[in-house]
């Protein structure tokens, strides 16, 4: 079975939960293998967008229902999650809609939300609406990328096992960093208020 097999049989899926966990990176990957014809294009904004909406759902959700508990409120009484709950109550449908985008919040803005009476169907309605668009923008950036890569991936066909090894590595260790640096901003951020 080679790379491209497992790619086209569970590039969909992996760009699901992908999108859960880390989503720029996913989704920009998502756009570079649907240059490369590994993924079909829509079916690949269809995975990202399920997979972003579903865990912001999540999100919202477990707000909602551990309002009242000890972590929750730590995060809200915090200085970052006071501007957090500041933000969204200056303007709640906006805030909805484009956290999303608003990079180290989508996480801590979702369960935010949940902890306030704002309307669940409204959040489905905007959550679904901005996982689109967001999903629609990274993964044709990730296509215009691959697109400008194409005359190198086709030099490197011989060795494409190492190469999408090499990817899936740099893939990794990227959303590593990323996840350290959030963290390392969370904590400054706790830390300074």
């Amino acid at each position: 079975m080679t790379l491209e097999h497992l790619v086209a049989n569970y590039g969909s899926f992996g760009l699901f939960v992908g999108a859960s966990l880390e989503g720029e990176a996913s989704a920009m990957l998502g756009g570079i293998l649907s240059h490369q014809h590994l993924i079909e294009f829509w079916p690949a904004i269809i995975a990202l967008a399920l997979g972003s909406f579903l865990a912001d759902q999540v999100f919202f959700l477990l707000g909602h229902g551990w309002r009242n508990s000890t972590i929750v409120r730590s995060v809200q009484g915090s200085a970052a999650g006071g501007r957090v709950l500041t933000t969204f109550n200056a303007h709640p449908n906006v805030f909805a809609f484009s956290l999303r985008f608003l990079y180290g919040l989508r996480m801590a803005g979702a369960v935010t939300i949940g902890t306030t009476d704002y309307p669940w169907p409204r959040f489905i309605l905007l959550n679904a609406l901005s996982a689109l668009i967001w999903a629609l923008a990274w993964v044709t950036l990730g296509y215009l990328f691959g697109q400008a890569l194409a005359p190198l991936f086709e030099r490197l066909s011989s060795y494409s096992h190492y190469m999408w090894a090499g990817v899936v590595v740099a893939f990794c260790i990227a959303a590593v960093a990323v996840m350290a640096s959030r963290r390392r901003r969370a904590q400054r951020l706790t830390t300074r208020d």
